[in-house]
């Protein structure tokens, strides 16, 4: 594993890469709205389903196959596209994707076209020397950290709470991880009340997050 190469993928997946994450709940503000999230505990519970059995394992599962030498990033594209379960989940990936690949097509002097962002992520990381399953790690790692930052904002939770439910993810996310890498084609998704928070989003009058 080449030090460089591990410090070139914190640097894609940091907040002060310009993707606009911060500006995305997934679905959380709906479910915090409605009354759904109101604790640490809850806030925990919501993400492990997501991660576990939601767009966390998807992501997971796309990002290694857009990781493999052979892959076929145009046909994923249009995967990641079609398992996005609404209209503000599409935009989300689409939009986060595409600053991405815009940002790491300057720096890379290359010319990828726009993906969903667990293709786009693969994409350009399958040229680093990182065995595959610390990229996907990683990456769910970025994924979540800032949706715990949505909820401090916006429960509100306190800093070190959020941070301790990140801590609790994290063998979740090496759990996960771990499964996509080893049988990156079992896409499932089943944290159905996370889909339809995102879908009721959609609706909000008044919104802080645009998803």
């Amino acid at each position: 594993m080449s030090d460089r190469d591990l410090l070139t993928l914190m640097q894609w997946l940091s907040p002060a890469f310009p993707v606009g994450g911060y500006a995305y709940s997934h679905g959380l503000e709906a479910a915090i709205v409605a009354g759904e999230l109101r604790t640490g505990a809850e806030i925990e519970g919501w993400l492990r389903d997501i991660l576990r059995f939601g767009s966390g394992h998807l992501d997971a599962c796309l990002l290694a196959q857009a990781l493999h030498p052979a892959a076929d990033h145009a046909a994923l594209t249009d995967l990641a596209r079609a398992l996005a379960a609404s209209a503000e989940r599409a935009e989300e990936t689409e939009a986060q994707g595409g600053a991405f690949t815009r940002a790491t097509n300057a720096l890379l002097a290359a010319d990828h076209p726009p993906a969903p962002l667990p293709v786009a992520v693969g994409r350009a990381a399958a040229g680093l020397a990182l065995a595959p399953e610390r990229v996907v790690a990683m990456y769910l790692h970025a994924f979540f950290s800032n949706l715990i930052q949505g909820a401090v904002r916006f429960v509100p939770l306190g800093q070190t709470e959020g941070q301790r439910i990140l801590q609790a993810l994290h063998a979740d996310i090496e759990t996960v991880a771990a499964a996509a890498v080893a049988a990156p084609q079992h896409l499932h998704s089943s944290a159905f009340g996370a889909d339809m928070a995102a879908m009721r989003h959609e609706d909000l009058e008044v919104r802080i997050f645009k998803t």
